[in-house]
């Protein structure tokens, strides 16, 4: 899709003149979606930092909002995947902010939604995916590879192939998922600004902000449901 006006379109045109002097590389919106990965980084780490550094026992409104946030991934957590599952606490709240924030990003005017960008749905799939099955081999061992098997030995024939789709189709559906829904809804916000410029109808705006935040909590508890499944004994 071609971009209109982005705020950080003049970072991006240096990355890519740099990048075709040097590599000979010959498409500029290839890299939009790093460098407003980079910006919301940078927020995060700011808000991160700026809230850590005036914690106090009677919270400010920032404050107050991000204990309710993380108080309420950890509880989320701590119900899908139990008190040992809190050691995936950071990953799990890091992809939950960091997909909202991009989602929320790309609804402001002139800014892009990294999200809507399969290479960087598939980068969090993909490390979700590796870890699921790390944490497996790393708590059941060799055993892990029961599960691929069925319930009895005759079966593992017909049972690997299909436990082996499935796994492979999780990074698959949680890349889509997330670039279908944000992606059309970067579509739908780019033909309501060209019809009405100056006027987003509010119930849009409204509903877009809800997607953006369904979207964050069904990539993370999805992560945390396939996580915990590596962790349990149910196969064996």
């Amino acid at each position: 899709m071609e971009h209109g006006f982005m705020v950080l379109g003049f970072i991006n045109h240096h990355i890519y003149e740099f990048l075709h002097e040097t590599f000979g590389l010959n498409d500029g919106n290839h890299f939009l979606q790093v460098t407003y990965t980079w910006l919301y980084m940078l927020v995060l780490i700011l808000v991160s930092f700026l809230v850590a550094r005036s914690i106090k026992l009677v919270p400010g409104r920032m404050q107050n909002f991000l204990e309710v946030v993380v108080g309420g991934l950890k509880g989320l957590l701590v119900d899908t995947m139990g008190e040992k599952g809190l050691i995936f606490f950071p990953l799990m709240a890091t992809i939950f902010l960091f997909i909202l924030t991009c989602n929320m990003g790309g609804i402001i005017p002139g800014f892009y939604s990294p999200t809507a960008n399969l290479n960087t749905n598939c980068s969090m799939a993909l490390t979700v995916f590796l870890l699921t099955h790390i944490v497996g081999v790393k708590i059941h061992g060799i055993k892990y590879i029961k599960q691929f098997m069925g319930p009895v030995w005759w079966m593992a024939p017909i049972m690997i192939p299909v436990e082996l789709i499935g796994h492979i189709a999780r990074p698959l559906s949680l890349t889509m998922r997330l670039f279908g829904n944000i992606f059309g809804e970067d579509l739908v916000l780019v033909v309501l600004l060209l019809l009405v410029p100056f006027l987003m109808p509010i119930p849009m705006l409204i509903l877009m902000i809800f997607t953006s935040l369904l979207q964050a909590f069904v990539f993370t508890l999805l992560a945390m449901m396939y996580i915990s499944g590596a962790m349990e004994e149910a196969h064996h």
